[in-house]
């Protein structure tokens, strides 16, 4: 379904807070095949809340396989496997942006599940309406940038140091049926009774993130196009295109669009109601 977005009044909201906590026992929580890091991101906070109640954890530089292998369940054509290396670290919301959140930047709720209530995802935004969103909230907080993820930053962080279909193991479905490991983590077809739900209720994943599996679709920054042949440093995506990326999966959709490696797209303009987003943060001195 598709709705039309209006704009509304944007409340003054201070500066995020940040939560100071001991960087050094959380990156040891990392996935082995993080960079060496420098001082001065050692003394980046683990993690910080801002004013709106979104929940960011700091995700280390790293290389990862991005795709998926040949024999994985559910595979699609367009997930070549190729080497992926980010040589900054980034804050990955924990969630996706709730109703509440976007009605607090935008001052109007275009979810189709409204009754769902304000700590489910916002859904049947566009890629447009996002960046909307972003404009506003970074005009808000301040010197540190709000952005979506690339798509190479939203797959590193789902699998969070795992080489699997989903975070926590191998799938075993590819439609409706029940899947354990998924159900654990996600809202599918299979589980969702055909809604939304209030995000963080399943498990998140090892680097403390929720609903990467399911749940909505989330937009990505990138253009959609083919992956690169070789190895690549801080892809960016694709420099033009028609279309976006999203990821994740969503209540809707079989178990098999749930992997971490799984891509669709749409248009910048068009709105879903299973499609929302999650937010990285890059700080003023990142």
């Amino acid at each position: 379904m598709k709705q039309q977005l209006s704009i509304g009044i944007i409340a003054a909201v201070p500066l995020i807070t940040v939560w100071l906590s001991a960087y050094g026992s959380f990156i040891g929580k990392k996935a082995e095949n993080t960079l060496e890091e420098p001082n001065s991101v050692r003394q980046m906070a683990a993690e910080f809340t801002n004013e709106l109640g979104m929940k960011f954890v700091l995700m280390p530089a790293g290389t990862f396989l991005m795709g998926s292998p040949l024999n994985e369940t559910g595979r699609d054509s367009d997930e070549k496997r190729h080497k992926v290396t980010l040589t900054r670290p980034f804050y990955m919301q924990t969630t996706e942006v709730t109703q509440g959140q976007w009605q607090a930047v935008m001052g109007v709720n275009p979810s189709h599940f409204r009754g769902c209530g304000e700590t489910c995802p916002v859904e049947s935004v566009s890629w447009h309406d996002a960046q909307r969103f972003i404009y506003r909230l970074n005009a808000m907080t301040g010197p540190n940038t709000y952005r979506l993820p690339t798509e190479a930053e939203w797959e590193y962080a789902a699998r969070s140091g795992s080489q699997t279909a989903l975070s926590n193991g191998k799938l075993t479905v590819t439609g409706c049926d029940h899947d354990a490991k998924l159900d654990r983590i996600g809202w599918y077809c299979g589980n969702s009774g055909h809604k939304t739900h209030p995000v963080a209720q399943k498990q998140p994943n090892s680097w403390g993130l929720y609903d990467m599996h399911g749940n909505v679709w989330e937009w990505c920054q990138d253009w959609y196009g083919d992956y690169p042949s070789g190895s690549v440093t801080d892809p960016q995506g694709p420099p033009s295109g028609l279309i976006r990326v999203n990821r994740g999966g969503s209540w809707w959709w079989f178990a098999r669009f749930c992997r971490s490696a799984n891509r669709i797209r749409y248009m910048p303009f068009d709105r879903t109601e299973d499609t929302g987003f999650r937010l990285v943060m890059t700080p003023q001195n990142g």
